[in-house]
């Protein structure tokens, strides 16, 4: 079960992801190009290249999930940053 607090950290990555590939790929996406660690307990969300899609990484303990929203009208808006990734906050 995925249990999102206040205090969870949250971690947006700002450059659209590859969505073919699955957890193992998206783990390394964290550990390679974003420079975390995946089984950190981090929520790690990324957005398609048409902004039409989330996916979201998160290791609870035990095993890896990967979640997946489709937006079935309009796009996702992000902020912009310069870094790869963006700390979000649960509320």
């Amino acid at each position: 079960m995925i249990l999102l607090t206040a205090n969870t950290s949250i971690l947006l990555a700002v450059q659209p992801a590859d969505f073919r590939c699955g957890i193992d790929g998206f783990a390394a996406i964290c550990h390679r190009q974003l420079a975390q660690d995946p089984r950190s307990g981090t929520l790690f969300v990324f957005i398609n290249r048409n902004k039409t899609m989330l996916r979201a990484l998160n290791y609870d303990g035990m095993v890896f999930w990967l979640m997946t929203k489709r937006l079935s009208k309009g796009k996702i808006s992000l902020p912009t940053a310069k870094e790869a990734v963006t700390p979000m906050q649960a509320t």
